[in-house]
């Protein structure tokens, strides 16, 4: 073999190398193309974007975020893990709100039918008129006689005041003054020789005894 043949044979190899090698170049040029197209509307959209922060971003801020980041690394973490626990919380929760709600829904609706809602802004309402007709002080004065007006109605819970009360009131019902007439001093005595009039007198008497006792406890109170 001559040497032409030997070197034309050595060209056909080295061309033959270099052929994949132009080939990939090739490509790398288009993707480089390519890839410069679609990062140009990018650049500027990004571009446009970092110009309405541009007062208010400098690189000294990026460097001093990162920094507080790094050194609250065990915070971030530990916020995390709380994140983790609330998420658990709710899902393990969750079954359980989907079955008082709707129990919640029909109890609100059930107080609204029975005019709870109404009574409690009437209420407010009482609260608002008693606050524009009476001061501070009023109220006060108004307070310290509900005090004394409680005070007499445990009283009235004492099974004797209870049991008095009654008997007044069927005393009451039972009285018929149409039957009454007018008595004197004769008539008078001559009544209270009946055994009902005696019982009569002497409760009338008692209870004489018990009211004389209001003179000396209402001249206690001024003295106080």
């Amino acid at each position: 073999m001559t040497n032409e043949e030997l070197i034309i044979e050595r060209l056909d190899r080295i061309e033959s190398r270099i052929a994949p090698l132009a080939e990939s170049a090739v490509s790398m040029k288009e993707f480089k193309d390519d890839l410069f197209a679609m990062s140009q509307p990018v650049s500027k959209r990004l571009i446009e974007e970092l110009e309405e922060v541009e007062s208010a971003f400098q690189l000294e801020d990026l460097a001093a975020l990162a920094k507080r980041m790094l050194r609250s690394v065990k915070h971030i973490i530990y916020a995390l893990e709380q994140l983790e626990n609330v998420i658990d919380f709710v899902t393990t929760i969750e079954p359980v709100l989907r079955l008082m709600v709707p129990q919640l829904i029909e109890y609100l609706n059930d107080l609204e039918q029975r005019g709870i809602f109404r009574i409690i802004k009437a209420t407010y309402d009482i609260r608002a008129k008693i606050a524009t007709a009476y001061t501070a002080e009023d109220i006060d004065r108004i307070g310290d006689g509900l005090v004394a007006l409680l005070g007499i109605t445990e009283k009235m819970s004492d099974p004797q005041f209870k049991q008095l009360l009654e008997n007044l009131a069927d005393l009451g019902a039972g009285l018929d003054l149409s039957k009454s007439r007018d008595v004197g001093a004769w008539g008078f005595f001559t009544a209270c020789s009946n055994a009902e009039a005696k019982r009569g007198l002497g409760v009338l008497l008692e209870l004489t005894k018990a009211m004389g006792h209001l003179k000396t406890t209402a001249a206690a109170s001024v003295s106080e």
